[in-house]
């Protein structure tokens, strides 16, 4: 790792059917092999599923969806005397959505429908309603880091 200088986050231009960052983020997470035309596909499929079970903009569904999964703070194992606590620290803006798409990814390919469209879709508009494995995860975190608030001083 360079010593010399700090470099920027270097974000995904946006998505060019929705015009959002966060879907160009959500097809840059679901990529598997370099396949980014299987993916685009697959968040396409996702958004027209949408739109037809809740007749909403699938858009708004879908940032509220991930409003709703997005993590305040999260705990780090931090080594202090020889042994280890977890400390709860505040999540920057970037990794708490790059931490909800993780989760939304993986509660839907969880479930136990046929396809990755079908599974997003359904946990997407689960996630949007505040319920679902994604929103369970985030607050198991919160959980986590309000039952360790008495290790916050070793930030």
């Amino acid at each position: 790792m360079s010593r010399r200088k700090i470099l920027k986050k270097r974000y995904p231009i946006k998505d060019s059917k929705y015009n959002s960052f966060l879907v160009s983020l959500l097809i840059a997470r679901i990529l598997k092999k370099g396949k980014k035309q299987l993916s685009n596909s697959i968040v396409l499929k996702t958004f027209t599923i949408i739109k037809e079970k809740t007749k909403k903009d699938p858009i708004k569904l879908f940032e509220k969806a991930i409003k709703n999964i997005t993590p305040l703070v999260e705990v780090k194992g931090k080594r202090i005397g020889g042994s280890t606590y977890q400390v709860p620290l505040e999540v920057n803006q970037y990794r708490g959505t790059m931490l909800a798409l993780r989760w939304l990814i993986k509660a839907a390919q969880v479930r136990s429908v046929r396809t990755l469209s079908l599974k997003l879709s359904n946990e997407i508009i689960d996630a949007s309603k505040g319920i679902g494995n994604a929103v369970r995860k985030c607050q198991e975190t919160h959980k986590m880091a309000k039952a360790n608030k008495a290790f916050a001083h070793y930030k």
